[in-house]
């Protein structure tokens, strides 16, 4: 995929399957909804999940967003890095512009247009730029 089909295919699908390391360096994978703002992918994560902490041990992570059920409709990509954890959870303290345009972003993609994003005091955002990426699409043969 070029980089505009990439950033396209990114922001219209709704699941990331997101694979950390558990304590015993054994594979952990979850689904869960993402935000991707062209240059950093975004995890809204339960604070008392097992991702999470594996994440906050480990912050190497690898995750995989793919589409299509036919041989000749699958797609893709592939992005492997390092995830941080952006704001507190509860969030205090002054919002950051750029967290605010990524909630905004979440709220329309899940909630719908209009909608606001809520804090509820069990959540925190992970934000993972890219070091590697790999895409896919069978129906460019």
């Amino acid at each position: 995929m070029s980089a505009e089909e990439r950033d396209a295919f990114l922001r219209e699908q709704r699941v990331v399957r997101v694979a950390s390391a558990g304590p015993d360096g054994a594979p952990h994978v979850t689904p869960l909804w993402f935000v991707w703002d062209g240059e950093h992918l975004w995890l809204n994560s339960i604070v008392r999940a097992q991702r999470h902490a594996n994440l906050l041990r480990d912050p190497r992570v690898a995750m995989v967003v793919d589409a299509g059920d036919g041989y000749f409709e699958l797609r893709g990509v592939e992005l492997g890095g390092v995830v941080e954890q952006v704001g507190e959870s509860p969030r205090t303290g002054a919002p950051d512009a750029a967290l605010e345009a990524v909630e905004a972003q979440f709220a329309a993609k899940y909630l719908g247009e209009g909608a606001a994003f809520v804090h509820d005091g069990k959540h925190a955002w992970l934000r993972i730029t890219p070091q590697r990426e790999y895409s896919w699409d069978f129906r460019k043969l």
